[in-house]
């Protein structure tokens, strides 16, 4: 039986445990350029026993940046930056992943420690935000524009053209974010998409815009390398997103070639009531591994090495991926190690401190 240390190998990567590092935006580029904190954030984590590393959101484009200080992969000039960081992430065992991802209209944001606050067009570093439909996130955020036909060709042509600099880049993983009230979740869901052309409408139409990304991101991205898509699994709001919806998607993903459906949840709607509790998501990513037969990772408040180990005994998911836990913690997967009575091999670097 599977359990968190147990190896995993999708097409032709090799995973040494269940324990993925999740997306986390640090806001500590310039003009899209990773830095020596990039280096260090997701190194550390690769040096505490993680399998897989995947880098923050993204963008693709200058425009889909959450904040003017995300990570970007829109010119080859990034290309050697986060090389650097590929390859030490994999001299020290682990997978590097990155989230490819567009903003959409929750894009042109100030930090969240400059107090996270939408930047209108004319503000300085702010710029136009774009949407499926003229419909703000929040009612105080500026107006997005309603994206023409040309702009969404744009747009699937530049997730093509990230996914060929990630793997020149040398990640062995894409992730594609389409969760969390970003552009493609947003053409995902009714309440936020509220077209009448071929990309509005029914549940066919609203999901093409991501299938059309996937088959742009597929005539670059190797077959022997693994394709995940992030989700969030409902929208938590009558009448949006659902479950059944996310069952019915990761069933068409599958066969287009996706490997792993990430299942998160919310991010669409501003006032959504979200009931948090200790994995609270997992039960999604449970629903969607069994309806969809399909790999899942499961994401949300995973905090001690027995609650993550029992999502992988109990067939809940495949993956666990850490967010906040990983923050408070680079080297959990050592120390769950340890907790679960595994033993795993530590860097020679850090050999001494090794519990006995």
């Amino acid at each position: 039986m599977a359990h968190l240390f147990s190896p995993l190998t999708i097409r032709s990567v090799h995973f040494k445990n269940r324990i993925a590092v999740s997306p986390m935006c640090q806001y500590s580029s310039e003009d899209g350029f990773s830095t020596d904190w990039h280096l260090v954030h997701l190194g550390s984590r690769a040096v505490g026993g993680a399998a897989l590393i995947i880098t923050e959101a993204t963008a693709i484009s200058p425009e889909g940046r959450i904040s003017p200080d995300d990570l970007g992969i829109w010119k080859d000039e990034h290309i050697p930056g986060l090389l650097r960081i590929t390859s030490f992430v994999e001299q020290h065992g682990a997978v590097a992943g990155i989230q490819l991802a567009h903003a959409g209209r929750k894009a042109s944001h100030q930090r969240p420690w400059d107090g996270g606050a939408a930047l209108p067009p004319d503000a300085e570093r702010g710029w136009q935000t774009v949407a499926p439909s003229p419909i703000p996130f929040a009612e105080t955020d500026p107006m997005p524009v309603a994206l023409t036909s040309e702009g969404i060709e744009k747009i699937i042509a530049d997730f093509g053209t990230a996914a060929h600099r990630a793997l020149q880049a040398g990640f062995k993983v894409i992730e594609l974010h389409a969760a969390h009230g970003y552009l493609i979740h947003a053409f995902l869901s009714p309440v936020s998409n509220q077209r009448t052309d071929k990309y509005g409408g029914s549940f066919e139409n609203r999901i093409r815009f991501l299938l059309e990304i996937i088959e742009r991101v597929q005539t670059v991205w190797p077959g022997d390398l693994p394709l995940f898509v992030r989700i969030s699994a409902t929208d938590w709001t009558e009448g949006a997103w659902t479950p059944d919806d996310s069952v019915q998607l990761a069933t068409i993903l599958k066969d287009k070639g996706v490997d792993l459906i990430d299942c998160s949840t919310g991010g669409n709607v501003a006032q959504a009531k979200i009931p948090l509790s200790p994995g609270y998501q997992v039960p999604f990513a449970e629903k969607v591994k069994k309806e969809a037969d399909i790999l899942t990772g499961a994401v949300g408040l995973i905090t001690t090495a027995e609650q993550a180990n029992e999502i992988i005994t109990t067939g809940q998911a495949d993956f666990v991926l850490l967010a906040r836990e990983s923050l408070r913690d680079p080297y959990f997967p050592l120390h769950a190690a340890h907790q679960l009575g595994v033993d795993v091999p530590w860097l020679p670097q850090y050999v001494r401190a090794k519990p006995r």
